[in-house]
């Protein structure tokens, strides 16, 4: 935003920033917050805390005071935020993703040579994890997660020097104890976790490959009571919705046996094969920029096989949909998804929430190149922690904006 155009939005600002900000108990804290969310939202091409300050006319000491050593509670400014958006937007679903936050030194928390999407390869940066309440217009951050690499985790260690050394970059940093090594997918069901003690629970949750085809991560959604849609890999085995299990005869010694299927099971993208192209189904799902997007589906009913899979008692694997993408240009399947949501659910409904996670990258767009999410310079894990939360409230502050109706300009 040009100054004039913050300015405009004084009042709103204020009043935004009095909700978000009323847990922080002194004044000078809220005055602090206030101008930094200024700094994130005022046009400048880094938004690290030197041009921020030089851009509000202020010493920089004060924001960096705000961000690194001031006491103020993230888990309390976070709930505020996420309880304000999800009333505000009326979620469609809960999608979570992960995004790189590029580095050239070795001192930040959890930076390592690891893959990063904005990238598009293996690099050097931090990644977060984080969690967006979406619909097919707008989207916002939840909640975020710092993930620290195996290197960062004594516990991980080869031998005690390494153990040694991951335990001093984690003081300079000011680590939490707790804090060590875990998957992203924990990461993210740690975050839902916490966001339903904010008593906020997901529509459905969404998610690429990268959580979708862990077997662990879908098995956690189902212990949760909740629905999902997630993108996995063809190789993923399932078992046709009509095959049925068999108890094998009980030979006298040691514990009965347990239904079983007579058949194995088989990669999904054979499922798909087998349906062939005739089973294939045109379905539109929103509105580009330039046309209506639009694409052929199969949708099956299967039973998902592999490590952790919720059984009946009598033995059979629980029913789920299966969505494969299959344009009519290429020969093979290019896209799968499965999903626990009710047999009743329309194919539209299936595909819309399946391509619903495009909003996340938007939110990662604007977060990085509006709003300077990977611009941080600092190098604690509080830091790193307040950074993101303020910025979430930078966007979500002009997610508000733009909900607004026009007001008609006069004749």
């Amino acid at each position: 935003m040009t100054p004039d155009e913050l300015g405009s939005l004084r009042d709103e600002l204020e009043a935004f920033a009095a909700e978000v900000f009323a847990p922080l108990r002194r004044s000078d804290q809220q005055d602090k917050g206030i101008s930094y969310l200024r700094g994130l939202l005022l046009d400048g091409r880094r938004k690290s805390m030197q041009p921020m300050a030089e851009r509000l006319g202020i010493d920089h000491q004060r924001l960096q005071q705000f961000i690194s050593s001031s006491t103020w509670p993230v888990e309390q400014i976070r709930s505020r935020l996420a309880d304000r958006a999800t009333r505000v937007l009326g979620a469609d679903a809960w999608v979570v993703d992960d995004t790189g936050f590029p580095k050239d030194g070795a001192g930040s928390p959890g930076v390592a040579r690891q893959y990063s999407g904005p990238l598009g390869k293996v690099g050097n940066c931090q990644v977060g994890v984080s969690v967006h309440a979406v619909t097919d217009s707008a989207s916002c951050p939840l909640n975020w997660r710092l993930f620290l690499p195996e290197s960062w985790d004594p516990a991980k260690a080869a031998d005690p020097a390494g153990a040694a050394f991951a335990e001093r970059r984690r003081a300079r940093c000011g680590i939490p104890p707790a804090e060590g090594h875990r998957p992203k997918w924990q990461l993210a069901l740690e975050m839902i976790d916490e966001l339903a003690t904010w008593k906020l629970l997901p529509p459905v949750v969404v998610a690429d490959a990268g959580y979708g085809d862990n077997a662990y991560f879908r098995a956690a959604l189902d212990e949760r009571g909740l629905r999902w849609i997630v993108q996995v890999k063809g190789l993923t085995t399932a078992h046709p919705i009509d095959a049925v299990t068999h108890r094998p005869p009980y030979g006298g010694l040691g514990p009965r046996p347990k239904p079983r299927y007579r058949t194995r099971p088989v990669p999904l993208a054979e499922h798909v094969r087998a349906a062939g192209r005739e089973a294939a189904r045109t379905v539109t799902w929103r509105r580009g920029s330039r046309d209506h997007l639009t694409s052929t589906f199969v949708v099956l009913r299967v039973r998902l096989a592999g490590r952790r899979p919720r059984i009946e008692e009598d033995g059979t694997l629980p029913p789920c949909w299966l969505l494969a993408q299959w344009p009519p240009e290429v020969s093979e399947p290019s896209h799968y998804w499965v999903s626990n949501l009710p047999e009743d659910t329309s194919v539209e409904e299936l595909v819309r929430l399946a391509k619903i996670r495009w909003r996340i990258e938007h939110d990662y767009r604007e977060l990085k190149t509006a709003l300077g999410l990977d611009h941080f310079e600092g190098r604690s894990w509080m830091g790193w922690h307040r950074h993101v939360t303020l910025v979430t409230a930078a966007h979500l502050f002009v997610t508000l904006t733009r909900s607004r109706p026009k007001v008609p300009a006069r004749a």
